[in-house]
């Protein structure tokens, strides 16, 4: 079809997660399709040029097969690294989910903030010429989960399932072994259940080795109940606290206090007044107030320390490229056919910032 910039067509946002894929219409409040972004294939299958759509197992379907699948993850800590896997969730996606075709709908999809060059091209490469999208555009996590919460200026931390990351933006402008997948999947379920921040560690360790207070059960698949304790804690802490993993990373709150420190010296206290977070692993109890806990100690003394949270900021992301998406000063910034065809994959780095 010819796509008009300024034909009333509904686009189709995805947000692309390691951990759940979101996707719906612009315009929506939410999205209308969230699944666990994983594959699952009769372990003698190899990829999807070996096997048909409907033999392939997706998201939420995989994960409840998963003792004859073998299961995968396309997007590993933001980044896709599996193109058949990603090919076939989305086609599951556009098809099986939202039941439209997506040569009838613009699609935005979002990145990681350093996803590499070669990522974006493909990404348009194949919205084009596997799904003949009239039109795309690929925007990154951090700005559009600004959009979501309204705000134009500050620092915004991300932290998902796979991947953690920081971005300042000026008025928008730029003790049980689980190695299986299987049961990493019973790890993020227990994450979600019973997982917490503590607002100070070592206090917290202490607490509960006087006390058994801080325990709870946890039910596995297959019955057996086991006592989950101080891991409630220890598995937050590795955020703000990598070396106890035996990482020599920044903690997350360190990252936002580098990131706000790298900019011009009369943005920072505007940015210290807006941090702002995104991302389902944000939604721990206790999060946002260890996050200002140690920025107050990090930054200069005095310093105005504000954290922004939504009710439901695992969807904020999303809840951006719909938001945006929807504008009518969006609509030139659309790659469509005709330029790609044009200009080929390296458009995406002109057209995307």
């Amino acid at each position: 079809m010819q796509f008009n910039f300024y034909d009333e067509l509904f686009a189709i946002v995805i947000d692309n997660g390691s951990g759940k894929i979101k996707a719906g219409f612009a315009g929506d409040d939410e999205p209308r399709v969230n699944f666990p972004t994983v594959v699952g294939r009769r372990r003698q299958e190899k990829s999807i040029h070996e096997t048909c759509q409907g033999n392939s197992f997706i998201g939420d379907k995989a994960i409840k097969s998963k003792e004859i699948l073998s299961i995968r993850y396309p997007i590993e800590h933001g980044i896709i690294t599996n193109w058949d896997d990603m090919e076939t969730i989305w086609y599951h996606t556009f098809y099986n989910e939202l039941h439209t075709v997506p040569e009838e709908h613009p699609i935005l999809i979002t990145e990681a903030s350093f996803n590499p060059i070669g990522n974006r091209e493909k990404m348009i490469q194949i919205l084009f010429e596997q799904f003949h999208a009239p039109a795309t555009y690929v925007a990154n996590q951090g700005i559009l989960a600004f959009y979501s919460l309204g705000r134009t200026s500050g620092v915004i931390l991300e932290s998902g399932d796979g991947v953690s990351q920081t971005m300042p933006i000026n008025e928008v402008e730029r003790g049980y072994s689980f190695t299986s997948t299987a049961q990493h999947e019973i790890v993020r379920d227990m994450k979600e259940k019973l997982g917490y921040v503590a607002i100070d560690f070592q206090d917290e360790l202490s607490k509960s080795s006087h006390s058994k207070d801080i325990e709870k059960n946890y039910e596995l698949p297959d019955g057996q109940k086991i006592k989950i304790g101080n891991e409630r804690f220890q598995c937050s802490e590795a955020l703000f606290t990598p070396s106890i993993i035996g990482r020599r990373e920044s903690g997350i709150a360190n990252m936002v206090y580098d990131t706000i420190m790298k900019c011009d010296i009369d943005l920072r206290s505007t940015f210290y007044c807006s941090c702002l977070l995104s991302g389902g692993t944000t939604m721990f109890p206790g999060f946002s107030e260890r996050i200002k806990k140690e920025l107050t100690v990090l930054a200069p003394s005095n310093t105005r320390i504000r954290i922004g949270t939504a009710p439901i900021r695992e969807l904020s992301v999303w809840i951006g490229g719909s938001i945006l998406s929807s504008l009518s000063t969006f609509q030139k910034m659309w790659i469509s056919k005709k330029e790609y065809d044009e200009s080929g994959p390296s458009i995406v780095h002109r057209k995307c910032i």
